[in-house]
């Protein structure tokens, strides 16, 4: 992506537009997590109750460190071991930050760091979800979005064909203390690879 593509992508997100884009994983569609009439708008073209948490998404780890300031040692470590990556982590949000993305759970806050070089100068977070209505298939081409959020979409990336498998859902609520974690949705990200990744010789 050139730095006037990024900067449109940004200014879109600005502006409270719906942005429809691949990730490594497979198309989502995205808004400015802080503003309370693009997500309503995204979660209505999706069909998709506001009760429903959606994951806040980051282009870089670093930005997600410098939103999340009071992420422990243990957990910054296991993130920098599995991201950038196909997994969505649980993480604990005592600060309760991003409220439109946490659903009914204020002080649990999905993440999401993919591995797209293509939108590494874009610095805005994203309120993200797949680009798909509420149970449908995860859309890997363009062409598999539904038509209306094709249409209704403000500014619409194509990334051709991605893999199709979605992220691996990881608990890391429990991680800073305990160690623990357990998988919520099987995905692109094998269990085994995780559990190289999180393995804690403190547990």
């Amino acid at each position: 992506m050139s730095d006037d593509e990024s900067r449109v992508f940004e200014q879109c997100l600005a502006a409270g537009g719906v942005v429809l884009f691949p990730a490594d994983t497979v198309y989502g569609i995205a808004c400015d997590p802080g503003n309370r009439f693009a997500v309503e708008r995204m979660y209505l073209l999706k069909r998709r109750p506001l009760s429903k948490p959606s994951a806040v998404m980051f282009f870089a780890l670093e930005l997600a460190f410098d939103a999340l300031p009071e992420l422990g040692p243990r957990t910054r470590s296991a993130l920098s071991a599995l991201l950038p990556g196909g997994v969505s982590l649980l993480l604990p949000n005592p600060a309760r930050r991003f409220p439109l993305a946490c659903g009914e759970d204020p002080e649990t806050l999905g993440l999401r760091v993919p591995d797209v070089p293509r939108f590494a100068d874009v610095s805005w977070p994203l309120l993200q979800s797949s680009a798909n209505r509420a149970g449908g298939a995860d859309p890997r081409r363009i062409d598999e979005i539904p038509e209306l959020l094709r249409a209704a979409a403000d500014l619409v990336l194509d990334g051709g064909e991605l893999p199709g498998t979605p992220s691996t859902v990881v608990d890391l609520r429990s991680y800073e203390h305990s160690g623990d974690w357990s998988v919520i949705r099987a995905g692109a990200v094998s269990e085994e690879r995780l559990a190289a990744a999180l393995w804690s010789p403190e547990r």
